[in-house]
């Protein structure tokens, strides 16, 4: 197992040191002035647009709302890399690691709605609802149907499986080191009741996750800004700490920097997934009357989970004067910090937060792993031996070793990441050309409502913009 160990980590390091790093922050950049700055001009569209339901005159039953869609892709985004991963980077990489995540976080967003608008445009109709992603646009918009397989399998390995074992792990980490509790048993419930839910589908996932989403984020920033307000005046030494960590003269001697950097953006890509081509499979359920609502609406999530949630921990960290020299990380360090800050029950929240967090995070990468093996193929056979390898997985984790689970998901993501960035440089022009159509139609007073016919190099492929204008319209 430790042989094991250590050959994913060197394949870890490569992936992200040589290749990956560059890839998100040029690319970020690149989104960012070419959609002239979305992610900050539009942020109080954003929050307008969450409120609206389906858009849809018959508003079926099974249809998946805007709101909704944003629940799927928070409940995946914001679980063990907001308590765990946050506690991990700083206890690696130091304070600079916040640094790293806050930019990867607001430059990365731009890349969110880019793929979220194309995951949109290149939905196909399943039911009552819509299914859509990287692999339907890497087929339909790039005519590259292996592409599309490729991905899907990433993603099924590292949502399905990979992800899905991190967050078990966790929450098995955290009662067992709040309750003493046995993580065997804690697997096997957590096995029953991820079965219990993914056998229910889409509309099943959707209504769970819009209901825990908002209680366990507003709970957990409830307590973080608690902890804020009664250590307000080490407010400006704390930052001071995180700038200098993140450039100072020490960490270029000492290489922290590099150690800061390669955490930051690690831990802050496997929290808010900016461009990594997994919320673009939530984005897609949605029923909007335009694709730029829904890219807008899931860069909104990059900025919850990474400026508020992820930054809420690693303020509860740094402000605790817990340990960061690497000998306690995790979901521990986590714990021991708000212990210090609240008292004993601290640590009882923080296992109850996990649960919640983590546990609406499988059931959020069960259906990004489902909706890419439909992609791949109907067979009914295929789909529940998938559910079944998800729950085995979820049970592997909460007893595995927690170096091993992390660093599993730090190579598929990766791949993943990669290949998904390679598809949205190639197809970013049409979600820009998207994003022109809605801003013109929002300045005529419009409600915006797209069309295919408006960006001509869609052809064929589209399939749900097609509608004849007037009974839209009506």
């Amino acid at each position: 197992m430790e042989f094991l160990n250590k050959l994913i980590l060197l394949v870890n390091d490569f992936i992200w040191t040589y290749i990956l790093i560059a890839m998100l922050i040029v690319i970020g950049f690149y989104f960012t002035f070419r959609t002239k700055f979305v992610q900050f001009t539009n942020i109080k569209e954003m929050f307008k647009l969450l409120g609206e339901g389906t858009s849809s005159k018959d508003k079926s039953k099974n249809e998946v709302s805007s709101f909704q869609a944003f629940c799927i892709g928070t409940a995946s985004r914001v679980g063990t890399g907001n308590l765990a991963g946050v506690a991990s980077a700083i206890a690696i990489g130091g304070p600079g690691a916040v640094f790293w995540m806050w930019l990867i976080a607001l430059i990365g967003s731009a890349s969110a709605f880019i793929e979220s608008t194309l995951a949109q445009i290149y939905k196909v109709k399943d039911g009552d609802s819509f299914r859509g992603g990287p692999a339907y646009y890497m087929e339909k918009g790039l005519k590259k149907k292996w592409m599309g397989i490729t991905f899907s399998v990433l993603i099924i390995m590292c949502f399905g499986f990979a992800f899905n074992s991190v967050q078990s792990n966790t929450i098995a980490a955290a009662f067992n080191s709040t309750f003493n509790a046995n993580k065997l048993i804690i697997g096997i419930i957590l096995t029953v009741l991820t079965l219990l839910i993914i056998f229910g589908g889409v509309n099943r996932i959707a209504k769970i996750s819009s209901v825990l989403v908002p209680i366990m984020a507003v709970a957990y920033i409830v307590i973080a800004l608690f902890i804020i307000v009664i250590n307000f005046n080490k407010i400006p030494s704390l930052f001071i700490t995180i700038f200098e960590n993140a450039f100072g003269i020490k960490q270029v001697v000492g290489g922290g920097i590099g150690a800061a950097l390669l955490q930051g953006i690690k831990r802050g890509l496997f929290s808010n997934e900016a461009g990594m081509g997994s919320a673009p499979n939530a984005a897609a359920t949605a029923t909007v009357s335009h694709p730029a609502k829904q890219g807008l609406i899931q860069t909104l999530g990059v900025f919850t989970d990474t400026l508020i949630i992820c930054t809420s921990t690693a303020f509860i960290i740094l402000l605790s004067g817990a340990p960061l020299d690497g000998s306690v990380k995790g979901i521990e360090l986590t714990q021991m910090a708000l212990v210090s800050q609240v008292g004993p029950w601290g640590g009882t929240f923080i296992s109850i937060c996990i649960l919640l967090f983590a546990f609406s995070s499988i059931i959020g990468n069960y259906y990004y792993g489902e909706t890419n093996i439909q992609f791949i193929t109907e067979n009914k056979v295929v789909l529940y031996g998938y559910r079944i390898l998800v729950a085995a997985m979820v049970l592997f984790g909460s007893i595995a070793s927690m170096d091993l689970v992390w660093n599993i998901a730090d190579v598929f993501m990766g791949l993943m990441a990669i290949l998904n960035l390679i598809a949205i440089v190639l197809l970013g022009k049409i979600a820009i050309k998207a994003l022109q159509d809605y801003t013109a139609q929002k300045k005529a007073g419009k409600n915006p409502v797209f069309y295919a016919s408006s960006i001509p190099e869609l052809g064929d492929e589209v399939e749900e913009w097609r509608e004849d204008e007037k009974e839209a319209i009506a």
